[in-house]
Formats: structure tokens, C-alpha cells, sequence
């Protein structure tokens, strides 16, 4: 990014799982989700203060699970809306959240913050459109789930022994349409919420964009964000304090700093499986290959302070260094 007064302004994007806005054996009430935000409103607020601008992108698994069977329930009464707005929904709905946490955190201290609804070109011959592989919405019997596959043409399958789900595409991200107003706000100093959910899937039709149902991993269009944007950082944040080694056996052991060689090493030889660490460590390979100075992945308590001297979490940087360098040394 550009300097501010001969300063040096630094950028992280962070990237908030939205298990941690909805936690496990919660019912996502707004009292919930609001509560839960306060959280990671005050690592944001630790990043803020530290010199950082921050862009924060948020999933929306629960959220959009939420509203996949609202929208199931009421079909006699409304229309039912297509995925991909179900997307659009909720990063309008958990962006006022995130806003109002960060508002309560910040004690009126920070700059303005502004949620931006994100479009994600996504390619239309991507083999995910093919393969459909993402759970999404409710768990149905055996006769709604093909009842669905005959009405409205869902891809379905069972789902780990506990019912039926619509499977939807998860094709690659490509594009952030509304990248420059993002890179605008950014270079104001405003703190912005983008990219919610991995944003709205579309594809390029003619001049103009059409909505497709698809999930976009998060963690991957934050990946692409960070990339488009020059950020420094990228801050991956989930429910653990740090990625380990042989995770589950005796030989387990934390990772504090690796170069990107290390983790893509590491990744090669199956240390993060697909349906835990693998795309989040797959996220910062591809952003320090692609120019990024460091990624860290860690929880929400620790986020705050993973950039700074004390380094918490576990880094991944894009050279070997030595194990007392920091960013924000």
C-alpha cells in the first residue's frame, strides 16, 4: 500500500470463520451472534491500534445454513431466493453484526467501518460446477431429498448418517468485482468488511455479471483479497492457538514460525487434511507465493496480537527466518 504522512501503512486482511459468530450448539439467535462477535471485534480493535488497517472477511456456513431452511419452511407463503442470494443476505446480515460489535469494542475510537456487499467472479467451466462436493441447508429424508432433486433439480446425497443435503459447487475464486471501491475505502482508513462468506458467486455473462449457486471458500477469496489489495498479512483465524504437527497423536507438536516452503512441505506429506487445516494453510501458500509477506493462523483471542512483537499463533512467512523475527518488530 501507499505511505500516509511518511509513514508506512500496513494492511491485513483477517478472516473470521463464521463457526465463531455461530458457535457449536448454539441457535444463532442475534444475541448470540452478537456476543460472539465482540470477540474478534476487540482482536480487530488490537490491530487497529497496533498501526494496522484492517479488511475483514467473515464465513457464513451456520448463518446461510439458517436461512436455507427459513426459506424451506415458508415456500408455500414466498418464493424461495436462489443461493447465491442467500450469500448476498447474509453479508448484509452478518456485517451489521461485526459493525455493531466493533462500534461497542472501539469505544467510539475508530475510524469509520463499512460492510461491502461482494461479488466473486467465479469461472463457469471451473470442474466444481461438475462435481458439486458442498453440504449447504437442512438435512432431509430420503423422499424430500429426492422430491427436491425431481422439483427443483438440487444435487443431493447423504451426509455423514444423519440425513440428506443439497451439494452445491465450490468453484475458485477469481475476481473480486468490487475491488477498487474496497482498495478506495481501505486507503481512507476506514475499516472494511468484505468478501462475507467468500462473497457472491458470479459469472461473466456478455458485459455483465449473473449470480450462480455456489459457495466460494472464505479463507481462499481472502486469500484472493489480500493478493488484489497489497495487503502485508493475512490473518486466518480458527478455533485452535496454533497449526500442529501429527495433530492427534502422541507426537503432536505446535508450530510457531515456518517459511512457506516448510508448510507447502508439510502440506505435501498430508498434514492438513482438507477438512481442517488443509485450506487455510493452502490460503497463506497461496498468498505468500503470490507477494505476501506473512500469514498466521490462529484463534480469535490471539489474533490481536499475532502481528506484533510478541507473535503469537503460528506464522508462516514466505523466507526462512529466525524464530525471534516478527512483523511487527
Amino acid at each position: 500500500m501507499t505511505a500516509t504522512m511518511g509513514a508506512q501503512v500496513r494492511t491485513a486482511v483477517v478472516a473470521l470463520g463464521g463457526n465463531a459468530i455461530t458457535r457449536a450448539g448454539q441457535a444463532g439467535t442475534s444475541d448470540e451472534q452478537l456476543a460472539n462477535a465482540r470477540g474478534m471485534a476487540d482482536a480487530v480493535c488490537e490491530l487497529h491500534a497496533a498501526g494496522w488497517r484492517v479488511v475483514l472477511v467473515h464465513g457464513n456456513g451456520p448463518q446461510v445454513g439458517n436461512l436455507a431452511i427459513q426459506q424451506d419452511e415458508a415456500a408455500h407463503r414466498v418464493p424461495r431466493m436462489p443461493m447465491y442470494l442467500l450469500d448476498a443476505m447474509t453479508e448484509g446480515q452478518l456485517g451489521s453484526v461485526v459493525t455493531l460489535a466493533l462500534h461497542e469494542a472501539g469505544g467510539g475510537q475508530l475510524p469509520g467501518i463499512v460492510t461491502v456487499i461482494t461479488h466473486v467472479v467465479v469461472d463457469e467451466s471451473d470442474p466444481a460446477f461438475a462435481r458439486p462436493t458442498k453440504p449447504v441447508g437442512p438435512f432431509m429424508s430420503a423422499d424430500e431429498a429426492k422430491q427436491r432433486s425431481d422439483e427443483l433439480g438440487w444435487v443431493v446425497a447423504e451426509d455423514a448418517g444423519r440425513g440428506y443435503r443439497r451439494l452445491v459447487p465450490s468453484p475458485q475464486p477469481r475476481e473480486i468485482v468490487e475491488l477498487e471501491a474496497v482498495t478506495a475505502l481501505v486507503e481512507r482508513g476506514q475499516i472494511v468488511i468484505a468478501a462475507g462468506g467468500g462473497g457472491v458467486p458470479v459469472v461473466v455473462d456478455g458485459g455483465a455479471y449473473r449470480g450462480v449457486d455456489a459457495v466460494i471458500d472464505k479463507d481462499i477469496a481472502a486469500q484472493r483479497l489480500a493478493t488484489a489489495l497489497g495487503a502485508e498479512a493475512l490473518v486466518l483465524v480458527t478455533d485452535v492457538a496454533r497449526v500442529a504437527l501429527d495433530h492427534g497423536t502422541e507426537h503432536e507438536r505446535p508450530i510457531e514460525v515456518m517459511s512457506v516452503d516448510e508448510a507447502q512441505a508439510h502440506a505435501d506429506d498430508g498434514q492438513f487434511p482438507e477438512g481442517s487445516m488443509g485450506p487455510k494453510v493452502r490460503a497463506a501458500i497461496q498468498f505468500l507465493r503470490a507477494g505476501g509477506r506473512t500469514a498466521v493462523i490462529t484463534n480469535a483471542a490471539l489474533a490481536g496480537t499475532s502481528l506484533g512483537p510478541s507473535g503469537t499463533g503460528t506464522r508462516i512467512v514466505a523466507a526462512p527466518r529466525p524464530l525471534d523475527a516478527r512483523i511487527g518488530a
